[in-house]
């Protein structure tokens, strides 16, 4: 099959397109500045290429990709080859958004040895500038990834790789022993060196609160307006899943649907003999091929 070459950034949206790359120091001061911060889960290429021309400040090449690329039921599945895989692909894309690297199920959580070696892959291999761990139990792997030179942003709430121990997705936070257990782990990873915290669907009041008290950014998803910024799943943003969107998210788009409505016209087109035409086809002197059939 032909490949057709990618289009420059400027032909896809030139709203970004000569801005200095984003890093860890400058989410920080964005929030010394009052200026929100943008995150989208992104898992290829060519995603890429459109959400970092688009002026998104940071990408996060989530563990997600388990559910909506490989179709698995949990991130649980996903290995470490898995992300490598997928950061490389939207480390080519992506030229100014700071690049994360989503750290898997038990690939940090073992020994401090195996973390920091995995955590050095993202780094060295795939080509993130940044890795995403869950849990504040990883605090002293924080700092010794840190301390390594390899920035860290914590994940608190909900952890999508504890499903088996939350037993479902729900809020976290809503008691006052569980949103000073948050609080007090948001402090903690602050204190590891952690960059920037994702606060995953945590009540409202509880996110602003701990917006408040820690110097580093927060990033919400389903956390409420008070984050520093905001993440959401590139599939949930788009409308790019069939018959469910969570409450924390907001559809900008129906790709579902708009995927579906070409993918059948363009099997009613071939079938019907509408296409291809000749504007999709490449035109010969029929001389050359006298008698070749006979």
């Amino acid at each position: 099959m032909s490949v057709i070459e990618a289009p420059t950034t400027s032909t896809i949206h030139s709203g970004a397109a000569h801005a200095e790359r984003v890093t860890t120091t400058k989410l920080r001061a964005m929030k010394g500045r009052g200026e929100k911060i943008t995150m989208v889960t992104v898992y290829d290429y060519s995603t890429a290429r459109i959400v970092d021309a688009a002026g998104m400040d940071a990408i996060l090449v989530g563990d997600s990709l388990g559910q909506v690329m490989l179709g698995y039921d949990s991130t649980v599945p996903v290995t470490m080859d898995d992300m490598i895989h997928h950061t490389k692909a939207v480390v080519r894309g992506a030229q100014r958004a700071l690049v994360i690297g989503d750290m898997p199920f038990l690939s940090y959580n073992i020994s401090p040895e195996e973390a920091l070696r995995n955590a050095g892959r993202f780094m060295q291999e795939a080509g993130a500038r940044a890795v995403k761990l869950e849990g504040a139990a990883v605090a002293p792997t924080v700092e010794r990834m840190v301390a390594a030179g390899i920035p860290v942003m914590g994940h608190l709430g909900l952890t999508p790789q504890s499903i088996n121990v939350f037993g479902r997705h729900r809020v976290q936070g809503k008691t006052r022993e569980a949103a000073v257990r948050i609080l007090e782990d948001a402090i903690r990873l602050e204190e590891a060196g952690a960059f920037a915290l994702v606060l995953e669907t945590v009540p409202t009041p509880l996110a602003a609160l701990i917006s408040r008290k820690i110097s580093i950014p927060t990033i919400g998803i389903g956390a409420g307006a008070g984050c520093d910024g905001q993440v959401q799943v590139l599939h949930d943003l788009l409308g790019w899943n069939i018959g469910y969107t969570p409450k924390h998210a907001r559809k900008y788009a129906d790709a579902a649907n708009t995927f579906a409505a070409a993918f059948e016209e363009y099997i009613e087109d071939v079938r019907a003999g509408r296409f291809p035409t000749d504007d999709n086809s490449f035109p010969m002197d029929e001389e050359l091929l006298e008698g070749l059939d006979a």
